[in-house]
């Protein structure tokens, strides 16, 4: 196995500077609460993906792991870039573009992939490796059902074992997890020796074992989805073009008939009723535009007006004989009070 440490003169430093570079950026922006889809943090992202290729690069241009050895032959020193795979997964995952988030998924599942196998090849822990998807063109373009079918006595049990073997991992990935904060603090304060060192980061390869696993199961979910999402869009037929109204037309007995009789009616419609209304509407004539209200209202003072003016009028015109017989009267009953001559019944 060929050493990082002293193969080629390569400086040790950039190689580390590389993976703790990358691994801090995926851990600050786990913790960060800004939104993921943001200009500053899809940059860190990039950045953090650039870091972690190039050290995936130099330590399989280095050698640093075969399959012909144990894991008890890999260095504490080397142990750590077994995490490369699994952070360039998880950090790819991070990446928000709709348009290319087939692709992303699925180079993510193949890096998480990649980790798996070679914590196979090392006996790292136990664990069921989950089947490889193809990822062609040809599959994406293939038709989805859409429908399951109902699952028969066997896949029931499969998927009684799959929940218990998810609900074992998520037990395993709680005490890794308890044990990692414990020893993560003695690392940091720098009086870590070899062997707390080695347990640190077997412990973080064994967590990301659990990690990718569930990783793996969510991305080919959402793979399914996305498929059969490009599916449906592609089947989607394209929205035909409104089509103009029709004019009105009377329908005859036939074509003799409507000739020399005509159509039966006085006149054939010249316009449909949305037309009206759209001629009314331009000229302020409806109801809800208040002309018709405010014409009422004056057609009303109109004739208050003119009443009031013929009242005028026949009081200048009236004629002697009425202006005499209203004097009369006027005198008669300053003479007489009311009641009088009215004799009938008092004996």
């Amino acid at each position: 196995m060929a050493q990082c440490e002293i193969v080629g003169g390569a400086d040790p430093g950039k190689l580390s500077d590389l993976l703790d570079g990358g691994w801090k950026i995926y851990e600050e922006l786990e913790e960060s609460s800004e939104p993921p889809t943001s200009s500053p943090v899809q940059q860190r992202v990039l950045r953090g993906l650039t870091l972690l290729t190039e050290a995936q690069r130099r330590v399989e241009q280095l050698q640093v792991f075969s399959r012909n050895e144990e894991l008890e032959e890999v260095s504490t020193a080397d142990l750590k870039y077994l995490l490369l795979p699994a952070l360039l997964g998880a950090l790819t995952l991070k990446l928000t573009s709709r348009e290319q988030r087939l692709n992303t998924v699925r180079t993510a599942r193949s890096h998480f992939m990649d980790y798996l196998s070679r914590c196979t090849d090392y006996h790292v822990t136990t664990f069921t490796m989950p089947r490889r998807r193809e990822s062609t063109d040809e599959e994406s373009e293939r038709e989805l059902p859409t429908s399951r079918p109902t699952p028969g006595s066997t896949d029931l049990v499969a998927m009684a074992a799959q929940r218990q073997a998810k609900i074992e991992r998520f037990r395993q990935k709680k005490d890794l997890e308890a044990r990692l904060s414990e020893v993560r603090r003695t690392v940091k304060s720098g009086q870590a020796d070899d062997e707390v060192s080695r347990e640190f980061y077997l412990l973080q390869v064994k967590r990301w074992i659990s990690v990718s696993l569930d990783e793996i199961e969510s991305i080919d979910q959402e793979e399914d989805i996305l498929k059969n999402f490009d599916q449906m869009k592609h089947n989607t037929a394209p929205k035909q073009p409104p089509r103009a109204p029709m004019k009105p037309f009377i329908l005859t007995k036939d074509a003799m008939q409507a000739r020399v009789f005509g159509a039966g009616y006085p006149s054939l419609p010249t316009m449909t009723v949305d037309d009206w209304y759209e001629q009314h509407r331009k000229r302020g004539a409806l109801p809800d535009q208040g002309i018709p209200r405010r014409v009422a209202v004056e057609e009303d003072c109109d004739s208050a007006e003119r009443e009031e003016e013929e009242k005028e009028r026949k009081a200048e015109n009236e004629d002697e004989e009425a202006l005499r017989k209203a004097r009369d009267w006027d005198d008669w009953k300053d003479n007489h009070r009311r009641g009088y001559g009215n004799r009938q019944n008092m004996g």
